[in-house]
């Protein structure tokens, strides 16, 4: 895709992409698509996936207690828990305002683990990362943060969003629609969003201005972004996904480029 092109003027030593359909099929690639980079948050996905399997598995349940008092699994993964950032300290009751927070997936994460009896890492090596081929995938640390990948691997976990194998459909439709509506909070690096909408794990587009993704993406886009110049989206209208990563800090040449790009990618995938 052409469009992919313009991060080769990205302020950024390094920089791959790609754009995967809704059929699994990469409409189009750029860059080093088989190095390794540091996830940041959009190693969030990648654990609510896998947590979502441990849903369906039955070793756990979306509601049964997690967290501080009166959160639970659910509450977790929507980041209403009321955890702190990047501490287990409760700064709001559960569910009553999106705070985001890399403790609470953290937490989600250790009751997973116990409930399936192994590491979080190899749980979620077994349930997602085997299974879908992201043999160059790894979480050598907080399952909130610590995840490397590739563009590669990502394509396929992408493809997977779209048309799920791992996980039974409408499963992944509450996953990737609001859960507990109307909650307001700060976006990382984006301010205060009224609401700050969120789904299981995955941050929704709605109407959030401003937003990493681009202006004409449709409110049904969602994705995560992460603050070491990382993010995955998928828009359901567009039939698409993609997937940029990076080895430069999230910061505001970030919030300048990333919306164009996606505004690119979705106008070429419509012109085709």
């Amino acid at each position: 895709m052409e469009s992919l092109r313009v991060i080769e003027n990205w302020p950024v030593d390094t920089a791959a992409a790609a754009v995967v359909r809704r059929d699994g099929t990469v409409a189009g690639a750029h860059g080093p698509t088989g190095r390794p980079f540091p996830l940041a948050s959009v190693t969030k996905l990648l654990t609510a996936y896998a947590s979502l399997i441990a849903v369906e598995e039955g070793a756990v349940e979306l509601d049964d207690p997690a967290g501080p008092e009166g959160s639970t699994v659910r509450h977790l993964l929507c980041h209403s828990s009321g955890l702190a950032f990047d501490e287990p300290r409760s700064m709001a009751a559960p569910g009553t305002r999106r705070v985001y927070s890399n403790a609470g997936f953290e937490q989600l994460a250790q009751t997973v683990a116990a409930a399936a009896g192994m590491p979080f890492a190899e749980y979620l090596r077994q349930a997602v990362l085997e299974p879908l081929g992201m043999n160059a995938t790894r979480l050598p640390g907080s399952p909130a943060a610590a995840g490397v990948s590739t563009v590669d691997d990502l394509v396929r976990f992408a493809a997977e969003l779209q048309a799920p194998r791992l996980l039974d459909a409408s499963t992944l439709a509450e996953a990737t629609s609001v859960v507990m509506p109307g909650l307001n909070g700060v976006l990382p690096g984006y301010g205060n969003q009224k609401p700050n909408d969120w789904g299981l794990g995955f941050e929704i587009r709605d109407g959030k201005s401003p937003h990493w993704t681009g202006a004409s993406s449709s409110p049904r886009t969602f994705g995560h972004f992460g603050q070491s110049g990382t993010f995955l989206w998928v828009d359901p209208d567009a039939g698409a996904a993609c997937v940029c990563l990076t080895d430069r800090p999230f910061g505001p040449w970030a919030v300048e480029v990333w919306p164009a790009l996606t505004d690119a990618v979705l106008a070429e995938l419509k012109g085709r």
